[in-house]
């Protein structure tokens, strides 16, 4: 049993990181993204297929893929699911953030 532990915990540390995913990382985290081009940049930072990606969050493969190509309507639970592993969840923020945080 340990040997498959080390192998398994092998293949989630050495991961190489990618360029694209660096990208990727910095258009999700600045808002210029729609719902699904958000949930398909997660996924892909994420470096697992739509189906593998789906079963580790925990929704249906086909739910999946009808929020990236943004023909489904997923409940916040849903998002939340998916965006979890990020840290991050769903909310209400302001549509221009340089607005907000000088009003204040």
């Amino acid at each position: 049993m340990q040997t498959s532990a080390k192998v398994q915990r092998k293949q989630t540390i050495d991961v190489p990181p990618r360029r694209k995913g660096k990208r990727s990382t910095k258009r999700l985290f600045q808002a210029s993204l729609s719902v699904g081009q958000a949930v398909a940049a997660m996924r892909k930072i994420s470096r697992l297929t739509q189906p593998e990606f789906a079963a580790h969050r925990g929704i249906s493969a086909q739910a999946l893929r009808q929020i990236e190509n943004g023909t489904g309507n997923p409940t916040i639970a849903t998002l939340n699911k998916i965006s979890a592993i990020f840290g991050l969840q769903v909310g209400f923020v302001p549509v221009d953030v340089k607005v907000a945080f000088t009003q204040a």
